[in-house]
């Protein structure tokens, strides 16, 4: 094969401009002058989930049916090479909250959170809920936050004006407990006991959050657990007790498991949806559907390889969906190159909210290609992952760069060269054949290795 001109690559600085500028640079159309006239910032309902695959929404994949999160998907712009920051939890959401590499922070190395470490997202870190909060926004997250655990660290230390959900890595979708066996289910900062199953009291506590009277705008940070092991339709609660009480991480579950937890995310979004359209705020509310990392045992990979815990596409590919009615187009299908942290750029962006800039962002605004204002251009984009377990890094090496159309990756002493225009299965290794695009990519790789923090000894 052919060797190909590998994009330029250099740093870049973004930084958000109010609504009115962003309808000058962007050309001015007619729907962002309407927009700019009124005044009127956008909400935003940003809804992650846990383990999620590429394949496990039905609109990508053909094993599940999600008829919710389809109907979104036609609502605005489905994005097809979309990527997770990292391949596990916390360092993907150390990426979205800070709009930064996961690896440029301490508790980003954690790959990710086991419990018991003294290291956290820090409170005096800007993120995205702290600038949203400087700028006018009630701030609420419901759900999952992983990023470091109490006292020194959470939600309500980090820009949130509320939490409710559990704070580690994940819990029993009934009794709440983290993996010893401790009660991980928080009112703010106070450990409460509230019996259902966790999807539904995220849909409802979202429900009631969106149907609330309000004089500000919002921003709702919505991370279900879900479909993160352990395997528990609504209907197991029994398993919950028995099974789960001393059986490994994966164990158990079957594929009609995973699509009754599936069913009742989507139908969890569904109604959480609903209450957006019946409270008259779904018109001027972005809403940003993403998934943490690649997916697990039982998700639907699609046409790629590897899952959760690895750097193949399947492990960092994700389903993205983006809805912005009158401003986003319906129905469309975007092959644009994005990472989580992106999406942290355009909603700042999108919401007239400027970053720290002591703490440039390494994501990129996306409304301009959102809006056709700009074509789909290549992206260079790294990944560095070192399995964490107990705060102490372990494991193999892996490590990933795409650029263009080509992708490095490092598997501990193996190294290899995919063209994903041809190969997204990343089945034929074309190194050999194109020896100065490989070194150009592993050296990229180094570079921007030696700009991050490096592994604890």
């Amino acid at each position: 094969m052919n060797e190909r001109k590998l994009p330029a690559i250099g740093r870049r600085q973004f930084v958000g401009t109010a609504l009115a500028s962003t309808v000058l640079t962007l050309g001015g159309s007619s729907v962002f002058s309407a927009v700019a006239a009124k005044r009127k910032r956008p909400n935003i309902l940003f809804i992650l989930t846990d383990d999620l695959g590429w394949g496990d929404i039905g609109i990508y994949g053909k094993t599940y049916q999600t008829p919710n999160l389809d109907q979104l998907a036609r609502e605005g712009t489905r994005f097809t090479n979309a990527y997770a920051a990292q391949t596990v939890c916390t360092p993907t959401r150390i990426g979205f909250f800070t709009g930064r590499y996961p690896a440029r922070l301490p508790v980003g190395l954690q790959e990710p959170l086991a419990g018991g470490e003294t290291v956290g997202l820090p409170p005096e870190h800007p993120t995205i809920a702290s600038l949203l909060k400087a700028n006018g926004y009630q701030t609420a997250l419901v759900g999952k936050w992983h990023t470091g655990f109490l006292p020194d660290y959470g939600p309500l230390k980090s820009g949130f004006d509320e939490f409710f959900g559990n704070y580690s890595g994940a819990i029993d979708y009934f009794t709440h407990k983290d993996g010893s066996g401790k009660l991980d289910f928080y009112e703010g900062e106070v450990p409460v006991e509230k019996p259902g199953y966790a999807t539904d009291l995220y849909t409802e506590r979202a429900v009631e959050f969106l149907k609330r009277p309000r004089n500000q705008p919002f921003y709702l940070s919505l991370h279900y657990n879900a479909p993160h092991w352990p395997w528990e339709g609504p209907n197991d609660e029994e398993l919950s007790r028995t099974f789960y009480n001393s059986n490994a991480f994966t164990a158990g579950g079957s594929k009609e498991t995973y699509a009754a937890i599936l069913k009742s995310l989507d139908d969890g979004v569904g109604k959480v949806l609903q209450a957006l359209k019946e409270s008259g705020q779904a018109d001027n509310t972005i809403v940003i559907f993403v998934s943490d990392n690649g997916g697990e045992r039982y998700s639907d990979i699609g046409p790629f390889q590897g899952r959760k815990g690895g750097l193949y596409e399947g492990g960092i590919r994700v389903p993205t969906l983006i809805r912005w009615p009158g401003v986003i187009q319906p129905n469309q299908v975007n092959s644009q190159v994005l990472i989580t942290f992106d999406l942290t750029a355009t909603i700042l962006t999108a919401t007239g909210t400027s970053p720290d800039p002591n703490y440039p962002l390494d994501g990129r605004n996306l409304l301009p290609v959102l809006l056709g204002k700009k074509p789909v251009s290549p992206r260079t984009l790294f990944w560095r992952y070192k399995s964490n377990i107990a705060g102490r890094p372990s494991g193999t090496l892996q490590a990933a760069v795409r650029s263009g159309d080509w992708k490095y990756l490092r598997q501990g002493e193996k190294e290899y060269l995919f063209n994903l225009a041809s190969d997204e299965g990343e089945q034929t290794d074309l190194k050999d054949n194109n020896p100065r695009v490989f070194q150009q990519l592993r050296d990229r790789f180094e570079e921007w290795n030696g700009q991050v923090l490096p592994y604890p000894a």
